[in-house]
C-alpha cells in the first residue's frame, strides 16, 4: 500500500495525480478489513413499450425474437438519432450501428433517473370498509415490481417509518433460484457469491433508509450457503445495530445432502436499531429446550386428535370412537364405544339432540383420539376439555394434558372462570420469557405449516419452499407485540407469508398493523420453457398469469382474507398455535394490489400524470380511507372519506385551510408548490398536529428515483 501511495505521489501532472488518488481511495475505502467483494455492475431494467427517441438508452432484441427478455448481448446503446423506422445507435466506446426501432427495448441503468407510478390491479375489502372515519382498517399492500425500484419509490411514503422488515432473500444455492441482470446465477458462475453480495447490499442500503432508526428491526433468514458472508455484510452495512443470529429447525426430517449431514435448520438474523428490544412473551412449553425447565408461561391446550406418528385409525383402533356433542355445540354429552376396523363409522348413530364427532384428519382420513373415553369424560368433568366450532370435519376439540392439569390443581394457574362449554379459564401469565437462540419449535416446520397450509388454500397451484406461517408470526411477535399500528415490510415476499402472519397478529390483539409486500411476477425456469415451446413470451396474458405475484402471492392473500380457496371452496382445516380457529373464517382485513409503472418523462407533470402517484400519497397518509385519484378543479381536495388532503393550487389555500380545520380525523396534507416560503406560510395556518409534505409542481422533481442520491 505504501509503495502504491509513493507511486501516485510521484506523478507530476496534478490533475492526473488527484484523479488516481480519488479512484484509489474509492477502491480501498472500508475494504482493508472485513468483507471484501467485487461490486458488480448494478442491475438494469428493460422497459418494453417505452417510446424510442434520441438520447434513450436501449438494448437490441436477439435476431429472430420478439421476446423483450431475449437480447442480442451487445450491451446498452444510446440512441443518437431516429429517422423513420431506423435508429442510429452509439455505445460507450464510440462504436455505432443501426437497428430498426421495433427491435429496440428502452433500458435504465443504475443512476439513470426513473419516474415511478403505481396502478391498482384489485383489492379485497373485509376490514370495515374504506371510509376513513368509520373504523375501516388500513390496507395491506402488495406491489408487483423489481424490488430495488419499489424500495426507492417507497422511500417517499415510508423513509424512516418502517417498524420491522422481514425478508427471505434468495439463498444462492446454485440451483438457478435468482437472476442477476436478467440471467440466472447458478453454481457454474465463478462470481455467484460476489454477485449475490452486490445484489443484497444495494437493497439493504435502501432498507436502512426505510427503517425507523429510533426503534425497529430487520429480520433476515438464510441457510449455510451464505450465512457467514451475510453476517459480515450486515455488520458492515449496519455498524450501529445490534445483531444476533438464531438457529431455527424448519424441517425436522432433514434434507439430504450428498456426502454430508441432512440439513434440518436455517439461520435467522435479527438486526436491531435504536431502542428496539425483544419483548418477553407468554410462550408455550415447546419453546423450552430443557424438558425439566419449570418456567411455565401460560395454559397450553393441546389438540385432542392425535397428530404425527401412529395417528391413523388402524394404528390405535381402540381410540377411534365417537364423541357426542349437543346440537348447540356447548356440551359434551358423552362418548361411544370404540368402533372395530370392520365397522364403518356411518353405522353409528348419535343419541337424539347430539352430533357425533369423529377423529377425522386434515386430509379427510380417519385418525384417532389422544385419550380413552374414561379419561376424556373425567377430564371434561373437571373443565379440562374445550369445545371448538362445528366444521365440515365435525368439531375441533382440545384438552389439557396431564402436566397442564397438575398445574391447575397445584395452583400454578389461577382459574378465573369457565367458558360456556365448562372449560376452565386462566388469565395467569405465570412468566413471560425471552427464548434462547436455538429454536426447535414444532409449529415452525415449513412442510406442515408452510407447504401443506399453502396447499389447503391453493389446491390448484404450488410454490417451492414457503415459510411456516407460525415461524414468521413468532419472529415478528417479539418486536411488534406492543406496536398495534406497526408497519411491516417484506421485499422478497414470495408467497406472501409475511402479510398472512401480520393478519394473524392483528386478530389476536385487535391490532391495525400493515404489511407491505414487494415481489416480481417472474415465471419459474421450468414453466418458462413450457411457455416458450407454445410460442408465448413475457407480456403475454397467459405468461403473466403464471408469474409469482399473479399466480401465488395475490391469490394467497385473497384466500387468507376471504377464507375461500383459489378453486372457490371454503378452506379446510384450522389455524393452530396461539389462536385456533377455522381457516374458512378468514380475516377482517383489507388488501390492495399494485403494479409499479415506469412513467415517460416526456409526458409526466403533476397535473397530467397525478393519477400515477396518487397511490404513493395515499400510502404515505397511512393506506386507509378514500384515495384522491385526480386533480380537483377547485384546486384542492379533502374528501369526506379520506384522511388526507391535497392543495393543488396555492391560490386556493383559504378554502383548503378552512376545510382542514373542520376535520379532526385528518392526518396529512400535501401542498404543491415550488416555493419553500409559500409552503411554510400555508403550513403555519394548519393544525400543528397535521403531518405536511411539500410536492414540487413538477412531478419529475417530486418523484425522480434511481439517481444515486
Amino acid at each position: 500500500m505504501a509503495h502504491i501511495d509513493n507511486l501516485i505521489e510521484s506523478i507530476k501532472d496534478p490533475h492526473l495525480r488527484a484523479a488516481l488518488r480519488a479512484e484509489y481511495d474509492k477502491v480501498t475505502k472500508n475494504r482493508r478489513l472485513g468483507l471484501v467483494f467485487d461490486r458488480h455492475m448494478p442491475e438494469s431494467v428493460a422497459l418494453p413499450g417505452f417510446a424510442i427517441r434520441a438520447g434513450e438508452k436501449v438494448q437490441v432484441l436477439a435476431e429472430g425474437s420478439d421476446d423483450p427478455t431475449e437480447l442480442d448481448g451487445t450491451g446498452i446503446w444510446t440512441v443518437a438519432s431516429v429517422e423513420g423506422e431506423l435508429a442510429r445507435l452509439r455505445d460507450g466506446n464510440g462504436e455505432t450501428r443501426e437497428a430498426p426501432v421495433s427491435r429496440l427495448v428502452a433500458t435504465r441503468e443504475f443512476g439513470d433517473p426513473i419516474y415511478p407510478g403505481l396502478v391498482s390491479t384489485g383489492a379485497v375489502v373485509r376490514g370495515g370498509g374504506t371510509e376513513g372515519d368509520d373504523g375501516g382498517k388500513p390496507f395491506h399492500t402488495v406491489i408487483n415490481a423489481e424490488n430495488y425500484h419499489a424500495l426507492e419509490a417507497l422511500l417517499f411514503a415510508y423513509e424512516g417509518q418502517i417498524d420491522a422488515i422481514y425478508i427471505d432473500p434468495p439463498y444462492n444455492t446454485g440451483a438457478r433460484d435468482w437472476k442477476y441482470n436478467n440471467d440466472y446465477v447458478d453454481d457454474a458462475d465463478p462470481y455467484r457469491h460476489s454477485k449475490w453480495l452486490s445484489f443484497i447490499e444495494r437493497r439493504l442500503l435502501l432498507a436502512k433508509r426505510l427503517l425507523n432508526p429510533a426503534d425497529s428491526v430487520l429480520i433476515v433468514t438464510i441457510d449455510e450457503k451464505e450465512y457467514a458472508r451475510l453476517a459480515l455484510l450486515l455488520e458492515q452495512t449496519f455498524p450501529a445495530a445490534r445483531i444476533q443470529m438464531v438457529s431455527a429447525v424448519i424441517n425436522p426430517a432433514g434434507v439430504s445432502r450428498p456426502s454430508s449431514f441432512a440439513r434440518t435448520d436455517e439461520y435467522v438474523f435479527f438486526v436491531q436499531f435504536g431502542g428496539s428490544r425483544v419483548t418477553p412473551l407468554p410462550l408455550g412449553d415447546e419453546w423450552r429446550l430443557n424438558p425439566d425447565d419449570k418456567r411455565t408461561t401460560r395454559m397450553l391446550w393441546s389438540m385432542l386428535i392425535r397428530t404425527g406418528t401412529n395417528a391413523r385409525r388402524v394404528d390405535r383402533p381402540n381410540l377411534f370412537y365417537p364423541i357426542f356433542i349437543s346440537e348447540d355445540g356447548t356440551t359434551l354429552a358423552g362418548a361411544g364405544d370404540s368402533v372395530p376396523l370392520t365397522t364403518p363409522r356411518e353405522e353409528i348413530l348419535a343419541p337424539p339432540g347430539t352430533v357425533a364427532v369423529w377423529p377425522i384428519r386434515r386430509d379427510g382420513t380417519e385418525g384417532n383420539w389422544q385419550i380413552s373415553q374414561d379419561r376424556l369424560l373425567a377430564a371434561y368433568s373437571k373443565g379440562y376439555v374445550r369445545l371448538g366450532r362445528f366444521t365440515d370435519r365435525g368439531m375441533s376439540l382440545s384438552y389439557l394434558k396431564a402436566g397442564e392439569q397438575k398445574k391447575v390443581e397445584d395452583g400454578t394457574y389461577e382459574i378465573t372462570g369457565h367458558r360456556v362449554d365448562g372449560s376452565v379459564i386462566s388469565d395467569t401469565e405465570f412468566r413471560s420469557i425471552i427464548p434462547g437462540t436455538a429454536w426447535r419449535i414444532p409449529s415452525h416446520d415449513s412442510s406442515r405449516n408452510g407447504s401443506n397450509l399453502l396447499r389447503a388454500m391453493m389446491p390448484d397451484r404450488s410454490f417451492p419452499f414457503p415459510k411456516s406461517l407460525y415461524a414468521v408470526e413468532d419472529s415478528l411477535r417479539f418486536f411488534v407485540a406492543n406496536k398495534p399500528d406497526a408497519v411491516v415490510l417484506d421485499f422478497f415476499a414470495g408467497s406472501g407469508t409475511t402479510a398472512h402472519a401480520v393478519m394473524r397478529l392483528n386478530k389476536q390483539d385487535g391490532g391495525r398493523r400493515r404489511a407491505i409486500l414487494v415481489t416480481n411476477n417472474e415465471v419459474g425456469p421450468d414453466e418458462q420453457a413450457t411457455l416458450r415451446a407454445r410460442g408465448l413470451k413475457p407480456g403475454d396474458e397467459e405468461w403473466e398469469a403464471l408469474g409469482i405475484c399473479d399466480y401465488v402471492t395475490k391469490p394467497r392473500i385473497r384466500a387468507a382474507i376471504t377464507g375461500t380457496t383459489t378453486t372457490g371452496e371454503p378452506i379446510k382445516g384450522d389455524y393452530r398455535f396461539v389462536d385456533e380457529f377455522p381457516m374458512s373464517e378468514g380475516f377482517a382485513e383489507n388488501a390492495e394490489f399494485f403494479t409499479l409503472t415506469y412513467e415517460d418523462p416526456a409526458l409526466v407533470s403533476l397535473g397530467r400524470r397525478y393519477g400515477a402517484i396518487a397511490p404513493l400519497l395515499w400510502l404515505r397518509a397511512g393506506a386507509v380511507g378514500e384515495r384522491i385519484e385526480k386533480v380537483a378543479e377547485e384546486g384542492w381536495a379533502i374528501p369526506s372519506g379520506a384522511v388526507y388532503g391535497v392543495l393543488f393550487d396555492t391560490t386556493a389555500w383559504g378554502p383548503f385551510v378552512a376545510a382542514a380545520a373542520k376535520r379532526e380525523d385528518l392526518t396529512h396534507a400535501f401542498i404543491v408548490t415550488d416555493s419553500v416560503a409559500e409552503y411554510q406560510q400555508i403550513v403555519a395556518k394548519l393544525n400543528p398536529a397535521l403531518k405536511t409534505t411539500r410536492l414540487y409542481a413538477d412531478y419529475l422533481r417530486s418523484f425522480e428515483i434511481n439517481t444515486r442520491r
